[in-house]
C-alpha cells in the first residue's frame, strides 16, 4: 500500500529563470499553513521529494524534514515520468511529492479517473491519494484534497 501526497508548490514570484523563482510572502504563509496540517497526519517514516525548483524546495522545507531533490519531477515533467520516478504503484509507505502544474493535476486525474486530464490544482494544495488492494485488485482512493485556505488564513 502506498500513500501519495501530491503537494503543489505555494505561490511564487514571477521571473524568467523558472528554477530560481522563490516563494512570495503569501506563498510562505500557504506552505506553512499546509505543513501545520500535514505534520500531525503524516507517519514518522514518510519520504519527501521535491523538484530542483527553488519554490518547490522552499515549500517542502517547511515540513522540517530532509527532502530528496529529484530532477525527474521538475517543471515540464509528464505524468508518466513522475509516476516512474516515484515507483507508483509498487512503492510502499507514504510519499510527499512537492511539484508543479500541470503534472500534479494530470497525475491526480490519471490515478483517480483512469484518464490523464488537465485538472486544475490551486497553489499550495494537497491531494492525498492512497493505492490499496481491494477485492483482489488495486484501487486508488482520494483520502484528502485540501487547499491552504481551508487550513488557515493563507488564501
Amino acid at each position: 500500500m502506498m500513500d501519495l501526497i501530491l503537494w503543489r508548490h505555494a505561490e511564487a514570484e514571477d521571473g524568467s529563470d523558472d528554477l530560481a523563482r522563490a516563494l512570495t510572502r503569501k506563498g510562505q504563509q500557504q506552505a506553512s499553513a499546509m505543513a501545520a496540517w500535514l505534520r500531525p497526519h503524516l507517519p514518522n517514516n514518510y519520504r519527501l521529494l521535491v523538484s530542483e525548483a527553488r519554490r518547490s524546495r522552499q515549500t517542502g522545507a517547511v515540513l522540517g524534514k530532509h527532502a530528496e531533490v529529484v530532477p525527474a519531477i521538475n517543471p515540464g515533467a509528464s505524468a508518466a515520468e513522475v509516476l516512474s520516478a516515484i515507483g507508483w504503484p509498487d512503492a510502499t509507505g507514504t510519499l510527499v511529492l512537492v511539484g508543479h502544474q500541470p503534472y500534479i493535476g494530470q497525475v491526480a486525474s490519471l490515478l483517480l479517473a483512469d484518464a490523464e486530464q488537465d485538472w486544475s490544482v490551486k497553489k499550495g494544495a494537497v491531494w492525498w491519494i492512497q493505492n490499496r488492494e481491494r477485492n483482489g485488485g488495486e484501487e486508488s482512493v482520494l483520502k484528502v484534497m485540501m487547499t491552504p485556505g481551508m487550513v488557515g488564513d493563507a488564501e
